[in-house]
């Protein structure tokens, strides 16, 4: 039995068990869960625990007592207990903050409007024609705010319009409308609230980056990079190849043009006598 005011034992022990991993990883990240359904959620944690990255769904009180327990130990997890509110799942893992992000990021896909939410951006319709057979729809689409009308037996969006500012809710009419043009405003799935890797504090603005964009531009780095320093004739393990390479082809370059023979400018030497042949003989039937 349980007194009143006594916290369950089986409670203490699930927040000394997150509290232990935590610690026991490098890297805690705080996750947003709110809209996802259940099954796309249970999908989202097997593929993520598939990968090294366990998330663990519980209570918001026992994820912040645990994050307490700690940060007695770990001071820098201290920002974290601000960010735990509305829906919350956490991560300890040894994974990349940035990398992390990706995934999550890849997590997420457009799903349809049902009235009620609040648009995250502004939501833009475009000028159309739509696949509406002209009749009430016409009135329904003007009194929702879509400038809409009929032209050549079929019903039009005249213009580009911004249906719903964003901070803004969307109405049920609106949202039905947006789905029945195939329009899908929101998104569904994981996102990040915050992480600590070490004893970094990372806000999710600071890790949204492109990491595909970034390997290309450090690519393009290194290439511009050898391409100075071969230029420079600067040795490095990267350079070394291409700079013999280049010294092999102006040796080359000079044999030939000496008329010096060895086993590898023999070939070159005869083509440029036989192209030489070839011009005194056509100079010498012209003159003849």
């Amino acid at each position: 039995m349980v007194g009143r005011g006594e916290v369950h034992p089986d409670k203490i022990a699930k927040v000394e068990a997150l509290a232990k991993d935590v610690l026991a990883q490098r890297t805690t990240a705080l996750i947003a869960i709110r809209g996802v359904p259940a099954a796309a959620l249970q999908s989202m944690r097997r593929e993520l625990r598939s990968r090294g990255r366990p998330i663990r769904v519980a209570p918001n009180s026992t994820i912040r007592h645990a994050l307490e327990r700690a940060a007695k130990k770990r001071p820098s997890l201290q920002p974290l207990l601000a960010e735990v509110q509305d829906q919350t799942a956490i991560l300890a893992s040894e994974v990349n903050p940035f990398s992390l992000a990706d995934e999550l990021r890849r997590t997420r896909s457009p799903t349809p409007a049902r009235g009620g939410e609040i648009a995250p951006a502004d939501i833009v319709v475009p000028a159309q024609t739509t696949s509406f057979k002209p009749g009430p729809i016409v009135g329904e689409l003007q009194h929702a705010g879509f400038p809409a009308a009929i032209e050549k037996g079929k019903v039009i969006l005249k213009r580009e319009t911004t249906i719903v500012k964003a901070g803004a809710p969307i109405s049920r009419e609106v949202a039905g409308l947006l789905t029945r043009l195939d329009i899908f405003p929101l998104e569904v799935g994981l996102s990040l609230r915050a992480v600590v890797d070490g004893d970094t504090f990372y806000p999710p603005s600071l890790l949204a980056v492109d990491l595909e964009e970034q390997r290309g531009e450090l690519a393009r780095g290194i290439r511009l990079a050898v391409g100075v320093a071969v230029e420079l004739g600067y040795v490095t393990p990267a350079t070394i190849e291409p700079i013999v390479a280049r010294a092999y082809r102006s040796a080359l370059a000079v044999a030939v043009a000496l008329g010096y023979p060895t086993p590898e400018t023999v070939a070159p030497l005869f083509l440029t006598a036989l192209r030489a042949a070839v011009a005194v003989g056509e100079v010498t039937r012209q003159n003849s």
